[in-house]
């Protein structure tokens, strides 16, 4: 079943953390800058592994250069 996440990023962070508000809406702090996606690739890791998912189940389709982002979920 596909489903749509959106994702409040803070990038450049003192640590990594993640809060769920609601079933299908994030917000992240990450250590990684947002430069060359690196902030996307952590947010992506630290989501699967808070949903069980692998990685490749979590597609980033809007947001790669904003920090509201929304992913979706295979």
């Amino acid at each position: 079943m596909e489903q749509y996440l959106k994702v409040k990023v803070h990038a450049g962070e003192k640590k990594n953390e993640l809060v769920e508000k609601s079933a299908d809406t994030f917000e992240v702090w990450v250590k990684a800058p947002a430069e060359q996606g690196r902030a996307n690739e952590a947010v992506r890791t630290l989501l699967a592994a808070h949903l069980n998912v692998a990685e490749n189940k979590l597609s980033l389709i809007k947001g790669a250069t904003s920090p509201s982002k929304i992913f979706l979920k295979r």
